[in-house]
């Protein structure tokens, strides 16, 4: 299996061993666009690999906050009280780059960025970049690709 993200049409398909399509997805990167720089925002480019899974068996909807559950489940009305916040939902699928000194090590790690594909609030519109670097995805949609691929799957992010 391996994960292809464009930033141009923001989609997220996942290839079976064969090269066949297993799954499209639509997707939102970053409003700052692509680029690979600490604190820059941008979705960064190139060779990745799934480093961690973080989340399994929680319910849609699930809030994180450093990577862990709080207990809270999204809902309009904890939308409502923190309207700036950038929600990670669901699921995460923590990234490392594969490639030093584009995207691994350095200023450019995107590990160390914490560059995740992960669940958004349902209200967000995809197809759209609108994230803060990371790649959202819709809560149902997150799930089920988290339940088809495995650590180690390489991600390939291209413009």
């Amino acid at each position: 299996m391996r994960i292809e993200i464009s930033i141009s049409t923001q989609t997220l398909t996942l290839f079976d061993d064969f090269g066949g399509v297993k799954a499209r997805y639509r997707v939102s990167t970053a409003a700052n666009g692509v680029g690979c720089e600490k604190d820059s925002g941008c979705t960064p480019l190139g060779e990745h690999i799934v480093r961690a899974k973080i989340g399994a068996g929680m319910p849609l909807n699930t809030v994180f906050v450093g990577r862990r559950p709080t207990g809270e489940i999204l809902t309009p009305q904890l939308a409502a009280q923190y309207p700036q916040r950038d929600w990670i939902l669901t699921r995460i699928m923590w990234l490392s780059g594969s490639e030093i000194g584009r995207n691994r090590l350095g200023s450019v790690d995107s590990m160390q960025r914490y560059i995740y594909i992960h669940g958004t609030p349902d209200t967000e519109p995809m197809g759209q970049p609108r994230s803060h670097g990371c790649v959202r995805m819709r809560n149902q949609d997150v799930a089920e690709l988290f339940d088809l691929v495995e650590v180690g799957t390489p991600v390939v992010i291209a413009a």
